[in-house]
Parts: structure tokens; sequence; C-alpha cells
């Protein structure tokens, strides 16, 4: 084949997509199908393997106070388990450069220089690590492969006005067609180039940085160089979504998009491509598509030209947090010559790159990306003070982008109406209107974007008919097919499938109904007593069911309630119950209720200035906790974010010197500090983090703590698409807090951990609609018996365990008899055609489903059962129809 014949194809590769050899076969497969079946030349970019980046970045600042030692040796350890696992030789394949990246760290040690050249040089360590060893996995199964250093084909363009930082960490290359580049890999004998993403040299030939994400530039830069047929991006996700599909597992798989909607989706925050890629690409008119890594035969997202093609359509909403708005006003901009280009000036002269403006006739308001832009104290200063020349400047932080895009949004204005009311009552502090006519762009406060988007994506999506050469499946369709539900140990069914049998007679006897099964709380309970904590006290909250309160109290965990009825159900059930494992913890209680605890023994958790300003005296002589706010909240939805200076709950940190003086004056003594951040919580660092925060506040003001309470929110997984809390990585980070603050016991509260999965709840199928494109299932019970899908949008797996084998065929929303508009519990479900009658399970209510169930509408909610202890499956079931031996209490 002559040198100009040869077409070339790019295909680029992210962290998880080369962590592991599983995922380089992956890659080998689709190189061998590129040059066997289509005749053209892969040119394989791939990224350094997943969290490296961030390890390396780490190594960095560790190696100019010459502790880098433990960090190369994880760089070393997790190469080495790659290399493995690909077969390869670590030395022969890496040695070198894993030597160069030790030499890197010991000179950046030596010189005290963790400057951003250093950073680039040991950084870029990274792709080139992963690429060596790629390089090497591909040879060894017969695909001859050239490994290209990408710093000898890529060079950064000079930029003025950015620092020196941002220059080097953040660079920019020419996307000019390079004929020379084209010839020299044509003539490479190899039939696929593998090259590292993320990489560049400047003219100079020092090492560049293309900035987070740049691996997918350099594919882009690539294509355009090379002329590529095509653009590969193979990522974690099957392509652009119409939501992102962390957020709402019903969003849909966009099948088409053009540059313009792409870019638009991308700038505006969805992570899946980044939205520098996409220029090069649409210059040189290069089809670019997304790819699943996982998947590699499903259908993924093509990005082609036609922009003005076609009429209004919303494809997407998107949404950007880190958003930083400066609001600038002046009385002399009325008609004012050169205004804007003075104030303009000011961005320019710091490097920092404007995204939004909105107009008006005594102010502007622009906003800056804080994934674009190096936001440090010092650059903000110093742009105010060069803004305070012209107008008074202020800063609006803590800001969200929410974006509509898709194509003549305009025309659609007079239909977006109704979906535009998710607005209402909600401070918006920009609207902007893109002049392409792709995105219609609203700016909020950043805690309210997930509840936006939600609201936003059901109005404007769950009920509208959708174009099927548009859109495709759901993300939560997708995972389905996968397979099991992920977070579920390896072979080991849901515990609910063992006991259909026994859960269907009892729907039919007794529905609807909630189920414990009380194997899962105990499992549950000896994973959290594997932690190396002093003190697991159950969140009675969750679930304050009797016959789960004594399988609690059995596993030896102690009790944390918030209100006297609580107190009142655990000492009625274990009158000798040792007080040192019972905690009251409330919230704006009155007076009596804290008498009332106190005299129970129970430790009283003080989460008020009031209390101790007003009612010291209750606490003279006692020992007490203080519930502080560490500042900042988590979870997945505003409602169960309990931290935070919109939170009703904890004592701010600013205020622990007051609290520590009153507590003085009213002769308590403050043993404990307890802070929870919110439910739903997945990072197993959280709790360590706010550790340390309680540990550095009690050193400083409260000499006489021994326990520090870190609360709960230990997440359990409620869609396929998440993982579950990593107990392992959580533990060793709270063994290293105890490690390095031996004199203080470490607390936990969990609830919803111990209990969600162990609970389900059956309701029969009463009733079946269809209105135009969107279906209905009408269950026997509703959110008078489950709240949280209606109060902060939560899932539950739903199925239908009369039909558990049938092949799904329709999508609806799963809903109530109760009158109100928000009594879903379910929307968009894949199910199987459902019949009156049928059971469907709705599962992980174990936790606050019951326990938050009312009579609205003078409806009844489902009781609750717990299962006896868990025998097999024959023995549990016996002869057919018979039910399962349950106990159950009215006090439920």
């Amino acid at each position: 084949m002559s040198v100009s014949s040869v077409r070339f194809v790019v295909l680029k590769f992210g962290g998880t997509s080369v962590a592991t050899a599983e995922r380089w076969r992956t890659i080998l497969e689709q190189a061998r199908e590129r040059i066997e079946r289509e005749g053209l030349k892969p040119v394989v970019v791939c990224s350094a393997v997943s969290k490296m980046t961030d390890l390396l970045g780490r190594l960095v600042g560790e190696a100019t106070i010459g502790r880098h030692a433990p960090l190369l040796s994880k760089v070393r350890e997790l190469h080495a388990e790659l290399a493995r696992g690909l077969g390869v030789d670590l030395e022969a394949a890496a040695g070198a450069e894993l030597a160069e990246l030790e030499r890197l760290a010991l000179g950046a040690g030596l010189l005290r220089d963790g400057g951003p050249r250093v950073r680039a040089q040991i950084m870029a360590m990274g792709e080139i690590l992963s690429t060596r060893l790629g390089a090497a996995f591909l040879a060894r199964e017969g695909l001859p492969t050239a490994w290209l250093d990408a710093r000898t084909c890529l060079v950064s363009e000079a930029e003025e006005n950015r620092s020196e930082a941002h220059r080097l960490l953040n660079a920019t290359v020419s996307d000019e067609a390079d004929p020379a580049l084209a010839e020299r890999l044509a003539k490479l004998p190899e039939p696929c180039v593998l090259t590292q993403g993320f990489l560049a040299s400047d003219r100079e030939g020092q090492t560049v940085l293309l900035g987070r994400g740049g691996s997918d530039t350099s594919a882009a830069y690539f294509a355009a160089k090379l002329g590529a047929v095509r653009c590969e991006i193979w990522t974690d996700v099957p392509g652009l979504f119409t939501a992102d599909p962390r957020l709402i597992p019903a969003a849909l798989l966009v099948r088409q998009a053009s540059y313009g909607e792409a870019q638009e989706i991308a700038s505006m925050g969805a992570k899946v491509l980044h939205p520098r890629c996409i220029a090069p690409c649409r210059r040189h008119r290069i089809p670019m598509e997304i790819r699943w890594t996982n998947r590699p035969r499903a259908e993924g997202t093509h990005i082609v030209g036609g922009e003005k093609a076609g009429s209004g359509q919303v494809k997407a909403l998107t949404h950007k947090k880190g958003v930083l708005l400066v609001s600038m006003e002046t009385q002399g901009m009325w008609q004012q010559v050169g205004f804007l280009a003075n104030v303009f000036a000011c961005f320019k002269a710091r490097g920092l790159s404007v995204d939004l403006v909105s107009t008006s006739e005594m102010n502007v308001t622009a906003s800056l990306d804080g994934s674009a832009n190096m936001l440090d104290d010092a650059t903000l200063e110093g742009l105010l003070a060069d803004l305070s020349k012209h107008c008074r400047a202020r800063l609006i932080r803590s800001c969200a982008a929410v974006s509509l895009v898709g194509r003549h949004l305009r025309a659609l204005l007079p239909r977006l109406g109704s979906a535009l009311a998710a607005f209402e009552d909600q401070p918006i502090h920009l609207v902007s209107q893109a002049a392409s006519d792709l995105n219609l762009t609203f700016v909020v406060d950043e805690d309210q974007a997930d509840r936006l988007v939600r609201e936003l994506h059901g109005r404007l999506f769950d009920a509208k008919k959708l174009a099927e050469e548009t859109f495709g499946p759901s993300w939560r369709e997708l995972l389905a097919e996968q397979g099991p539900t992920p977070w579920l140990p390896a072979n080991r069914p849901a515990w609910w499938k063992e006991r259909r049998e026994q859960l269907l007679a009892l729907a039919h006897e007794r529905g609807p109904i909630y189920v414990l099964d009380p194997d899962s709380v105990t499992e549950a309970a000896a994973a959290l007593q594997g932690l190396p904590v002093e003190r697991v006290l159950y969140a009675m909250k969750a679930n304050p069911h009797p016959g789960l309160l004594r399988l609690v109290e059995s596993r030896g965990l102690g009790f944390d309630c918030v209100s006297p009825g609580e107190l009142d159900r655990v000492l009625e059930l274990f009158p000798r119950l040792d007080r040192a494992r019972l905690l009251f913890t409330p919230n704006f209680a009155p007076r009596h209720e804290y008498e009332r605890a106190l005299a129970t023994g129970a430790t009283v958790t003080v989460d008020n200035l009031f209390i101790l300003e007003r009612w010291g005296e209750l606490l003279a002589g006692k020992e007490i906790f203080l519930r502080v706010d560490p500042g900042a909240g988590r979870g997945h939805h505003d409602h169960v974010r309990t931290a935070g200076p919109q939170a009703k709950f904890g004592i701010a940190l600013a205020d622990l010197e007051r609290a520590a003086a009153l507590a003085q004056r009213a002769g308590t003594k403050v043993v404990g500090l307890h802070s929870h951040l919110g439910s739903g919580i997945l990072e197993p660092q959280s709790w360590a983090q706010e550790a340390l925060t309680l540990a550095e506040a009690a050193t400083r003001r409260f000499p006489g703590v021994r326990v520090l309470d870190l609360g709960g929110g230990l997440g359990v997984p409620e869609t396929p698409s998440q993982s579950a809390l990593d107990l392992k990585a959580m533990g060793q980070s709270l063994a290293a807090v105890r490690a390095a603050h031996p004199s203080y016991q470490l607390w936990i509260e969990p609830g919803r951990f111990l209990v969600a999965r162990a609970g389900v709840l059956l309701a029969r199928v009463t009733q079946l609609k269809t209105k135009g494109e969107v279906s209905f299932v009408g269950l026997e019970t509703g959110m008078n018996s489950l709240l949280r899908p209606a109060l902060y949008g939560a899932h539950h797996e739903i199925v239908n365990l009369t039909r558990l084998e049938a092949p799904a065929a329709v999508t609806a929303h799963v809903v109530g008899p109760i009158c109100e508009s928000g009594d879903v519990l379910g929307r968009s479900r894949r199910l199987p055609a459902c019949e009156e009658g049928d059971v469907l399970l709705i599962g992980t209510t174990g936790a606050y489903g019951r326990a938050m169930a009312s009579s609205y509408n003078l409806r009844e909610p489902a009781p609750e059962v717990l299962l006896d202890a868990y025998r097999p499956a024959s023995a549990a079931r016996g002869s057919p129809g018979q039910v399962a031996k349950v106990s159950t209490s009215s006090g439920t």
C-alpha cells in the first residue's frame, strides 16, 4: 500500500478504559477490526490508568518535602498489577520510565521545586507508562504496534496574557492539517500506532499538558492533523444523554447530534466529551463517535454536521457547577463608549475567559467557569481591584449554570413555557440565550441545580413523544441489559429472589405490605462492626420496627434517637440497656424533651447556642455532645444534606469559641463532638475528612472531648450506575485518623445502610392506562406508603415479581391511588406487560419507608413485617403457597 493511500482512524481510550487487562483486550479487538475489516491505520490515543493523574499530582507536592517514596511505590504497584494482568514484564516494558519518574521526584525534592514545569513533567508520566505497557501487550498478542511519543507530534501555541501555569498545564495546539506527520506515520511498518493523550511539547521541546480531559483534545488534534476518516472517543458511557445519567437514570441516549449541539452539551457541563475536542473535528468535518468500552457493540452517539437542519428540538439538559459570577454596576455605563472594552480588558489581563454575559443599562454580569479558569483568591482579588477603576464589582459565588441545549430554541419558546415553570420561586442570577440559538442558560444557586435538572427533565422528556432516530434507550435500560445489579455480592441473587414464592403469597394475602429480611440486617451490621470505630449506633428514625430493633440490639449496637417517642420505644424494649448505648440528638425540640432525655440517662447532643444560653441550668454537671456544622453538606438531594449555611442543623465552626464559653458558664462538660453531613454519601473518605475537622475543633476549644461522632449517611446505591460504598477504603481512611489522633474514640450512626436493602414494598396492580405515548401502571398504594420518590426524587428498583422472568415490554410510570400529581413511585420504568393483580416489588425500602408513611387521603399505609431468620429456600417455602412465618407489631 502506498503512503498516499493510507487512511487513518483515531481511537481515544480514557483512564477506566486502560486500567485492566480486560479493557486492553477491547482495545486490541477494536484496533484489529479497523485494520482487517476497514483497511484503516488506527492511531490509538490513551490516557493514564484511572486515578493515576491525581496520584501523580499528589506526588509532586510530597516530593517537595521529601515524602514521595510511598506514592512512588504506589505508582509502581499499580502498574505492576496491570503488567501482570497483561502478561508483560514491567521492567522490560516500562522500567526506564519508572526510573525517570523517580529521578524527577528526587529532583523536585532536592530543589524544593513543585512548580508548573516540574508538575507537567511528572504528571505526563502516567500516559507514558500506560502506553508503554499497552504497546508491549499489543505486540505480545500479535499486533505489531509503533509506540509514538505525542510530544514529538503536538506543539503548543504561544499564548499572550496567560500565566506560566496556564501555558504549561492547560496548553493549546494548532489543529492545522500536518501532511508531514501523516506521511511519517504512514511510513511506519507497524499497522497500529499507540500514543498518549494529555501531552504535548512547547517550542523549546519541554513537556506541556493539555488540561484535565486533555486526552479527548489530543485525539481531535491527531484526527485533524492526519485527516482521519473519523475520531472515536471510547469511554465508560455509551454517548451523550438527555441529562447526566448519574443524576437521572431515565435520561435517554442521544443517538445523533451536530457539532454545534455537542459543543454546547460539552461546554455547558456534560463530562462525556471535553469541550475543546470538538472544534478541530468540526473545522475539518471529521465525524466523531462516542463509544462504550464496556459494550463495544452497543450503539453510541454520532456527531456530524447539520446544525441548520430540522425543526426546533431540545436535545439535552446540562448543568455545570463551580460557576462564579462577576456583577459590574455603574450609572455611568449608559451609552458610554468603550465601557465593555475596558472591563473585559481587565479579565484578559488576568488570563480569565468569560463564559456568559448579561447586560442592562447599569449592570453587566459575566460568568467564569471554574473548570476553565484558575479562580484562586489572588487572581479574583486582582480582578476586582482592576474593575474598581471602572465600576462597582462584586462576586456571586456558589452558582451553577442549567442549560437547555438543542437547535432553534427561539422557535420553541412558546412551547417551553410549562417546563420553565420549574424555575418558579427560584432566584435566577443570569439568563443567556446563545447567539447560535443552540442553548438557553439559567444561572442559579448551586444547591438548586440537581433539583431543577430533575424537574426539567421530567417536564421535557418523560411525557414527550420522542423521535426514535434521535433518542435511544435510557441509561437505566442499557444497564439493565448488562445483567445483575452490580452492588450485590458476586454470584448471589437479591434476597427477595430466593424468597419469591413467600413474598407473592404474603402480597396476595395481606398486600400492600412491607417485608424485612433479617439476614440482610445482620450482614450489614457485621460489615459496619468491621470498621475501626469504637461504637456503632443505629439511627432508629430509619425504621423503628420492634423486631428490627431487637435484631440490632442483639448485635451490640447502640441507638441514636431524635425524639422522646424513639427513646421510649428503646427503653420499653430494653429496660436494662446500658445508657452508654443511648444517644439523644434532637433538633429545635422543646425544653421538656431535653429534661426527659436527661432523666433517662441518655447522652444528650446540643446543636444550638440557644440551649446553652437559655437552658444552661438543665445541663449543669452533665456531660454532653455538641453537634458541629462543618460548613458543607453532602448527599443525593438537597433535602438530605444536613450541613452548610442553609441547613438547620448544628453549630457553625465560627461559633464554637462562644459555645465553649457558654458550656463552661453552664457548668457542663463537652465530652463529644458530633456532625452529620447528609444521607446517601458514597465517597469513602468523607467520614475521615469530617473526623479531622472535629479533631481540630476539639484540640482548639474542647480539651475534655473523648468522642468524635461522625454521624451516618453511609450511602446505599439506588441505581445500577452507582457503585457501592467501599467500606474497605472507608476503614483505611478512618484508621489513618485514629493513628493521627489516638486519644479520640470514633462513633458512627448509620441508619439507612443497615436496613434499606433489607426491605421491600409489595403492592398489586390495580389499573393500567395509556395517554398518547405515556403508559401508567397503577398500584394499590402510593406515596402514603412510600414518600421518598415524591419528597426528594429517590429512585427505587421496581420489578414485576409475578412475571420476574418475562422480558421488558413497556415503559411506564408506576403510580399510586393518592390524589396528588406527585404520587409517582417510579418514572419511565421498563416492565413486562402487566395485568391487574400482578405483584410489583419496590426495592431498598427498609429505611424511611414505613417510618415516613402517613394516612393521607385517609388511606392506611402498608404495614410492615419481619421475616424469620433465613432458612434454605426449600425449607422456608414449604408447600406451594405457604407463607413464611413473620413477626409484626401494632407499634408500626
